[in-house]
């Protein structure tokens, strides 16, 4: 190979050609650093013909490639799925190649890196944003650049810090192995229904790499079910076969107790793989995983981009989630990209659920999917009892929103030396503050979104953008003190109320707030398992995944707070989130109750989880999607425009929808402002594009935009399949 053609990490050149050093080999996949212009920039070595359309240039007047990195090629298999992720959903190529090329420093040579600690020693220049710096970093190690954004300050600060030896370096090793899972560790004993799953799991993951290896599986068993240890069976058999294995958990906040769950397993801890490793971590393990040597990865959806070689087994757990739906950058769905890695590597693919979305159920009748069904409860373990609270027939006591009934049960439960759980899917303390003086009403100055109260922090937030600014004593309009009042309730608020019923039980508040690392996590679940805890106030972050044997009951302080807005997908999502937090209750010898506080004793999702019909619940709502021609009958597509200038967004969007297509079952809506008109300073419209499944709404998409053009500055946005519809 004398000439090479790379697919650059620059999405405004596409691939480009380069000469290749007769000192220097190179393959498709190899991760190189090539000149353009005065600077050189990463690519990858890519097929010629996956790009035909590519200027060809003679080879004398090609540049060579500068360096090519020691990291083994991304293999054939990863090179597909990032095509594929940037056709289907309307993304860059090098955007896509960049989630694939995660981890810069596992590109170099490098065997060792130096991170640095705190020391303990105060410097004699203590600054305000040192010592800011000094108790944010705590016990945590990493490189400069990583320190600086924890402690939320300069690099110049830790470089002080540094200097003024208040930070010490240390050499970490860079490619240290990790120890080898061992499937025989400790085996479960496996009820009737279990092992007939595991064994058809493990007789699938035996055809992996063959023609016909790829198949996906939904593994649907109700909440309790024991789904983790069947696929930890078919986990085993992939390790026994030598091949690797990739398991993708919907929050890092769920990553430390699965990890902690695998160990007592499989004798070892997997490897993980988030956002919240260091440097020298993410290094370790992209190069382990490259090279073969992690068997089992265990992380996020951007796991799924890591470049395994030998992939025996993908699982998606809690697949119905829309945390594995991307929302920024390239917005992809980590569950449909998970099928197509299967495809792609020929190895099956197991989605595990105790509420499947209804896509996944519409794969199932297809035939697309094979279901593996547990219907019981492991170990004798019951179903818990749900009972509904009418709040417009028995509402809560003046300024409070724990309803009487659901009071008394709580009551009854710490009377018994159990624990409770109270659900409501709203951060923060209240949702709104106002002053009851003048009406002012504390809005972020960079969203169309309300400021969110967080009492325990003393600030006001914005979810959106995360803007924040301290709690005022006065109101900024009318100057007036002590009139500031707090509307609707967030989990804060809830955890007041209980201590103020309960002074004596101990309560633990569980959002991204306070667990918000998975060493937080881990420190809370074994907190509740040791029983350090009474009642947990919890947001959706509580609803996945943990098992508490002596949590008995759960109260979902707003059942119909799900139902509100224009998501198609309102009510599936409210069913599955409340079914979820339901089936934390009663999951050991102990039985378990629920309690749904609604107004809306009628709507069809509240009757269906009071009734436990599940079945006719979502034949009902996937009826409601077939007439209405909506996922997974139909297609949608979202088209954001955005710009600082309200006017210029505008006008850009007026544009696009007057330039619409007139095509057969093909439809587009808008332009309209959106309805989080404005988001981090930037004003947006929306236009939505709704087609048949016959029609390939990308090709249109891409026809359509190309006849319109925009200045530099307007963004226009592509979301395939949305989930969501701010």
């Amino acid at each position: 190979m004398n000439r090479a053609r790379v697919l650059l990490l620059n999405s405004a050149l596409g691939a480009l050609d380069y000469r290749v050093p007769n000192d220097m080999a190179v393959e498709a996949g190899s991760i190189i650093e090539v000149p353009l212009g005065p600077r050189r920039i990463a690519g990858v070595v890519w097929e010629e013909e996956r790009f035909p359309d590519a200027r060809t240039v003679a080879n004398d007047r090609l540049r060579p490639i500068a360096w090519a990195s020691p990291a083994p090629p991304l293999p054939a298999p990863l090179r597909r799925l990032i095509e594929w992720t940037a056709d289907y959903y309307m993304a860059p190529l090098s955007a896509v190649l960049r989630m694939a090329l995660s981890s810069g420093a596992a590109l170099t040579d490098q065997r060792t890196i130096i991170e640095y600690r705190a020391t303990g020693l105060v410097p004699d220049r203590l600054t305000p944003q040192r010592q800011q710096a000094l108790e944010a970093i705590g016990d945590f190690q990493g490189i400069p650049r990583e320190l600086a954004e924890k402690a939320d300050v300069s690099l110049a600060v830790i470089r002080g810090l540094i200097k003024a030896e208040a930070l010490e370096a240390v050499e970490v090793e860079a490619n240290a192995p990790y120890a080898a899972p061992q499937p025989k560790y400790a085996a479960p004993a496996l009820n009737q229904a279990q092992q007939a799953a595991a064994d058809r799991l493990t007789a699938a993951v035996d055809k992996s790499g063959d023609k016909d290896g790829f198949q996906t599986f939904l593994l649907d068993g109700v909440t309790g079910s024991g789904k983790t240890e069947v696929y930890f069976e078919a986990i085993a058999r992939a390790i026994n076969d030598d091949r690797q294995v990739m398991v993708l958990l919907p929050e890092i906040a769920l990553t430390e107790p699965f990890l902690k769950r695998f160990a007592a397993r499989f004798g070892v801890q997997p490897v993980a793989w988030h956002s919240g490793l260091r440097q020298s971590e993410r290094r370790r393990a992209w190069l382990a995983v490259a090279r073969g040597q992690a068997k089992v990865v265990v992380g996020a959806r951007s796991a799924l981009f890591l470049p395994f070689p030998n992939l025996g087994l993908i699982v998606v757990d809690e697949a119905h989630e829309i945390s594995f739906k991307q929302e920024d950058g390239v917005h992809y769905h980590a569950r449909d990209v998970a099928v197509m890695r299967g495809l792609f590597e020929k190895c099956p693919v197991l989605l595990a659920s105790a509420t499947p979305a209804i896509e996944t159920r519409h794969q199932v009748a297809l035939g697309r999917y094979e279901e593996i069904r547990l219907p019981s409860r492991f170990g004798g373990a019951q179903i818990p009892d749900i009972s509904g609270i009418d709040l417009l027939q028995t509402p809560p006591d003046r300024q409070r929103w724990i309803a009487p009934p659901l009071v008394k049960a709580m009551a009854e439960t710490l009377e018994k030396g159990e624990q409770a759980l109270l659900f409501l899917n709203r951060r923060g303390y209240a949702p709104l503050t106002l002053c009851r003086h003048c009406g002012y009403r504390f809005q972020c100055p960079n969203c169309t979104a309300w400021m969110v109260e967080h009492r325990i922090s003393h600030r006001l937030a914005c979810h959106h953008c995360g803007h924040v600014m301290p709690t005022p004593r006065e109101c900024p309009e009318c100057h007036e003190e002590d009139a500031l009042v707090a509307c609707g309730p967030g989990v804060e608020r809830i955890a007041d109320e209980v201590n103020q019923i309960f002074p004596d039980a101990r309560t633990a508040i569980v959002t991204s707030d306070t667990l918000w690392s998975p060493e937080r996590a881990a420190e809370f679940v074994e907190s509740v398992e040791q029983g350090l805890v009474d009642i947990i106030v919890g947001t959706q972050l509580i609803t996945k995944g943990y098992h508490f044997p002596n949590l008995t009951l759960v109260g979902v302080i707003d059942a119909d707070l799900g139902l509100e807005g224009g998501d198609l997908r309102a009510s599936e999502r409210c069913f599955q989130q409340i079914s979820q937090v339901a089936g934390r209750a009663g999951r050991g010898e102990k039985p378990g109750h629920v309690y749904l506080q609604t107004r809306m004793m009628d709507a069809p999702v509240i009757k269906a989880l009071l009734s436990g019909d599940a079945q006719r619940f979502y034949e009902t709502e996937t009826e409601n999607r077939r007439i209405a021609g909506a996922p997974p009958f139909g297609r949608y597509a979202a088209i954001i425009i955005s710009d600082e200038d309200a006017n210029l967004a505008a006008s850009i969007a007026r544009k696009l929808g007057k330039s619409a297509p007139q095509t057969e079952h093909l439809h587009i809506y808008g332009p309209a402002p959106a309805p989080l008109a404005q988001l981090r300073g930037r004003h947006r419209h929306r236009l939505l594009v709704h087609a048949s499944r016959t029609v390939n709404i990308q090709a249109a998409i891409s026809h359509w935009l190309k006849s319109v053009t925009w200045p530099a500055s307007v963004r226009v946005t592509i979301d395939i399949d949305p989930y969501n519809f701010l």
